[in-house]
């Protein structure tokens, strides 16, 4: 069932960050939305996970559906391996034998073999992103939300945690939404982009991106006509 956000407003005292927003998010699909910081994203997040309410409006689709979050930090527990951090998710929802099969495969598939057993101390700021969004995948959910999950990684590391991460969803394509201001991170993983003003926020566009994510590459010319309309609707120039 596609979930949609029905004029949706927000505001903290004086502040209105979220005014008649309006989005339908396909099922199974890897949606992202885009805008300048503090425009919102994260609270429009909070909104569909129910941690905070709307002032206004509406969400449809969230009826009987599971969520897992992934943050901008790992927020993995430091008294756990990387192997215990993704199990702790899944007691009481595996058998022992189920979970290991589970968490060695996506541990395979990110690239952590031989990391199993290391403490968050021992591991690099990219490898416990990767242990973060295996945790967030591991988890039976139905919908994944992402707050900027790639922030804050230079570009060598964002380009593995970010490669490591679509490995993972390609495998069910989960329902996925995560929140970026960052157009290359957009343009890659997008495969419905949702354009955001600036505050008081709205949605000023949604652009389709059909390129398969594996023939995916910035100097494509579909992919460069993508990114000129993201930068049309956020009258920005592209000074790249």
């Amino acid at each position: 069932m596609t979930l949609r956000l029905s004029h949706i407003h927000k505001r903290f005292g004086d502040l209105y960050v979220l005014k008649d927003l309006n989005m339908n998010l396909e099922e199974h699909k890897l949606v992202c939305i885009l805008g300048p910081s503090g425009c919102g994203k994260t609270t429009l997040l909070n909104i569909i996970s129910g941690v905070i309410a709307p002032d206004q409006g509406e969400i449809t689709g969230l009826t009987g559906k599971t969520i897992s979050y992934l943050f901008q930090e790992p927020r993995l527990l430091p008294w756990k391996t990387a192997v215990q951090n993704i199990d702790f998710v899944l007691k009481d929802k595996l058998s022992q034998a189920e979970r290991e099969i589970l968490i060695k495969n996506y541990i395979d598939i990110v690239g952590l073999r031989g990391f199993e057993d290391y403490y968050p101390s021992q591991l690099s700021g990219g490898m416990k992103q990767r242990v973060a969004i295996v945790r967030a995948f591991a988890y039976p959910s139905d919908i994944l939300l992402m707050d900027e999950p790639f922030k804050g990684l230079d570009l060598q590391l964002k380009t593995a945690v970010m490669q490591a991460f679509l490995n993972l969803w390609l495998m069910e394509k989960r329902s996925a939404i995560f929140v970026t201001h960052d157009i290359d991170e957009a343009v890659l993983l997008g495969e419905e982009i949702y354009i955001l003003s600036g505050p008081p926020t709205s949605v000023k566009g949604m652009i389709s991106n059909e390129v398969p994510h594996k023939q995916r590459n910035l100097s494509e010319d579909a992919m460069q006509s993508i990114e000129e309309q993201i930068y049309r609707l956020l009258n920005v120039h592209n000074l790249s």
